[in-house]
């Protein structure tokens, strides 16, 4: 008669069992041979109990353990600078046309030739994509502002930075939008906000395809917090106000809503 585990079980392999097969089983010696182990195994595991309590101490149960966690929301904004729900809302539209415009096409912008002076870095590269995207200037500290860099009657991207052309953008896959995203939001949280972050942080943003990963939910949501933050010491109203504001609106579109901004 076969028992219980051999119903739900069926053994793969033949084993010679019961007590002929077994009397003459020296557990202390090694097997010496396949039979011989897989005997020793069977018997093992019918000694074993089927139920098996664990023992423990009451009185280890006691002490309460506790864990500090740190859940951040968003800085409020300043007096007056909070957005409208309408507001909020038409950005949230706009941002979606976007995402829907670049997904469309695409296929027909990564076919685009780049021009001869876009040299795209190797993906691990991470200084060097910091460069491409902010420019040697704001990379090494020289300047913080476009300013005269527009006035410039030939522009050197290598010193001002790649805009996030459709033709570029189109080209790079989730895991290298996603990859960006967190070096340049990186470098975001030691320094100040220039328009040429701004401009490569709403369109990786653009790029991300939904279901999220937890890691782009991550990114989101640190990126939110640290725009906020810094939305929150300006005093007068200026383009970075809105630009700030419109990061943290990111939040409401990729369900991040307990960061998002409410009105007043």
């Amino acid at each position: 008669m076969k028992s219980d585990v051999e119903e739900l079980m069926p053994r793969l392999l033949p084993v010679e069992c019961g007590a002929a097969a077994s009397q003459d089983l020296d557990f202390g010696a090694t097997p010496r041979n396949p039979q011989e182990y897989l005997r020793q195994v069977q018997l093992e595991a019918s000694l074993c109990p089927e139920v098996v309590v664990a023992q423990i101490d009451p009185k280890k149960l006691k002490k309460k353990q506790t864990v500090n966690a740190s859940v951040a929301g968003c800085h409020a904004a300043p007096q007056g600078f909070s957005p409208s729900l309408r507001w909020q809302q038409q950005q949230v539209g706009i941002f979606s046309d976007v995402r829907q415009s670049i997904t469309k096409n695409r296929n027909h912008w990564s076919s685009q030739t780049l021009d001869d002076n876009v040299q795209m870095p190797k993906v691990t590269d991470e200084e060097g994509w910091k460069r491409f995207c902010l420019g040697e200037r704001i990379y090494q500290g020289t300047s913080s502002d476009l300013g005269d860099a527009d006035q410039e009657p030939a522009l050197d991207y290598g010193k001002i930075g790649f805009p996030p052309f459709l033709s570029i953008v189109s080209r790079l896959n989730q895991s290298t939008v996603l990859m960006l995203l967190e070096i340049l939001i990186s470098w975001f949280e030691e320094r100040e906000f220039v328009p040429q972050l701004g401009r490569w942080l709403y369109a990786l943003l653009a790029c991300l395809e939904k279901p999220l990963l937890p890691e782009a939910h991550s990114s989101i949501r640190q990126l939110a917090r640290r725009c906020a933050q810094l939305r929150s010491t300006l005093v007068n109203k200026n383009p970075n106000v809105m630009r700030l504001t419109n990061f943290c609106l990111s939040c409401r579109y990729f369900e991040q809503t307990d960061l998002a901004d409410h009105q007043e």
